[in-house]
């Protein structure tokens, strides 16, 4: 069973940035796909982006693209979202989600990922 954990959630201002990270136990973190999602009130579920096992293949949803950078540490079993120019559009829940795969390409369907985080609120004020 995989735990995850994420931290760096806050208040920021319109333009500013925080860092996410998500702390895995009790796998192989090297071996799972990664991805962030978000949730605002009122909406489903949304991408945000994934990262493949290795860290060698990123994909990030269109909103975020140029802004946000994802990263992970298979040492330290932790993947990060680095996030600038943050507008309040970004206001959300945000989880990470996790699932064995040594795919290159992890898909944006958060159906795809059986573990998540309890997620980190980020609110971006205007």
């Amino acid at each position: 069973q995989v735990q995850l954990v994420e931290s760096g959630g806050g208040l920021v201002q319109t333009g500013g940035s925080l860092r996410l990270s998500c702390a895995a136990s009790g796998g192989i973190f090297s071996t799972y796909a990664m991805g962030w999602f978000r949730q605002a009130p009122g909406k489903e579920r949304e991408f945000v982006v994934a990262i493949n096992w290795s860290g060698g293949s990123t994909y990030y949803a269109d909103s975020v693209k140029g802004r946000f950078t994802i990263s992970r540490d298979n040492a330290k079993n932790t993947v990060y979202l680095q996030m600038n120019g943050l507008k309040p559009e970004d206001t959300a829940v945000y989880y990470c989600a996790a699932r064995y795969s040594v795919t290159n390409y992890p898909p944006s369907d958060p159906s795809w990922y059986n573990y998540w985080g309890q997620g980190t609120q980020v609110t971006v004020s205007s």
